[in-house]
């Protein structure tokens, strides 16, 4: 039975089509069906059929706003099972500057779904552990501190069901950031408050407004140089 799901699940991503269409829903954000269309470079009425058999998977899910209709990645574990997927995909060899430009900029700071990854991801986790901010002892957990710093640069801590801090391997650094929903909620202020830009292709841009609030996490961010 275990074979056969697995099967089924390569079976899935083995279209060249869908897999581009799951990698550009790894940055996170809700697309249109005509937007994974020119993605993947297919017609509208192919990639509606892709969609079908990525939500039919439980890869994806329908999103509906107003008239509007989005596609997402169904859940954080789909994201990391395509993440890490990719991984073995960007081990091929780099041609032309182009690409090795691309390289660069997705290890220095991307989204791995909905958090940040590559050096800065990892530095953020490093600075937000020297400074006290969060705590290891026990697991993985938001210190008193952390919930007091974070909230001086208006990221929600909000308790639900997800979990709030855990770690992630990073297929770059090799070693962890940090997942969860608070991570989610610090890249969506990011983003909000112009600290860092989504650069395309899950690339994040780190602005010069992103000095103070990121200094305030435990990162110095002239010491991390960048592509």
């Amino acid at each position: 039975m275990e074979t056969i799901a697995l099967a089924e699940v390569a079976a899935v991503l083995a279209d060249p089509s869908r897999a581009t269409m799951c990698l550009a829903l790894l940055d996170g954000r809700a697309w249109t069906v005509g937007e994974l269309a020119k993605a993947a470079g297919i017609a509208l009425s192919t990639a509606s059929e892709h969609v079908t058999r990525l939500s039919d998977a439980g890869f994806v899910a329908r999103v509906k706003q107003g008239r509007a209709s989005y596609v997402r990645i169904a859940d954080p574990r789909v994201a990391e099972l395509i993440e890490h997927l990719a991984q073995h995909a960007e081990h091929r060899p780099v041609t032309g500057l182009k690409a090795s430009l691309r390289v660069k900029r997705l290890g220095f700071a991307r989204t791995c779904y909905d958090h940040l990854a590559g050096v800065l991801g990892v530095a953020l986790r490093d600075g937000m552990l020297a400074t006290g901010l969060v705590d290891t002892a026990g697991g993985l957990t938001l210190t008193a501190r952390g919930r007091e710093v974070l909230a001086g640069l208006g990221v929600p801590v909000a308790a639900g069901r997800r979990a709030l801090l855990r770690d992630c391997l990073d297929w770059t650094e090799r070693r962890d950031h940090l997942a969860g929903a608070l991570p989610a909620a610090l890249l969506d202020r990011a983003v909000d408050a112009g600290w860092v830009a989504r650069d395309g292709h899950r690339a994040v841009k780190v602005l010069p407004a992103a000095r103070q609030p990121f200094a305030a996490l435990g990162v110095e961010l002239g010491a991390l140089g960048g592509p």
